[in-house]
């Protein structure tokens, strides 16, 4: 039993050993933007806040680019959820109130989440 933890080990450290002397190197990271460091660094930009109104998101922030199809709402302890798409964000409504906000991405490049389901 104690052997085969040895041999497991040595294993592990010999396969890791080779992936670094034959040049096998893990993806850089400094290429991509992380979607959360750009929220944070532009936490100056207002967003809707959660229990907003439809209207006042309206009055605050403009007409949206496009108002996507709602979703739910079959039963009534399913909610529709409705979301609007602006420049920099897509707001998500229960009801006619704000329950979150999704940053967009600013680049190709950046890491964040994924488009909308048309």
């Amino acid at each position: 039993m104690h052997r085969r933890a040895f041999m497991k080990t040595f294993a592990f450290v010999a396969v890791s050993i080779l992936a670094l002397g034959t040049g096998v190197s893990m993806p850089q990271a400094k290429a991509q933007t992380l979607l959360v460091d750009r929220t944070l660094a532009e936490r100056a930009v207002s967003e809707p806040t959660r229990g907003m109104t439809m209207a006042q998101v309206q009055a605050r922030y403009g007409a949206p680019q496009s108002k996507l199809e709602p979703r739910g709402g079959q039963k009534r302890q399913w909610p529709t959820i409705n979301r609007w798409e602006y420049p920099n964000f897509i707001v998500y409504f229960e009801k006619s109130k704000v329950i979150d906000v999704v940053l967009v991405k600013a680049s190709p490049t950046e890491v964040g989440p994924a488009p909308a389901v048309r």
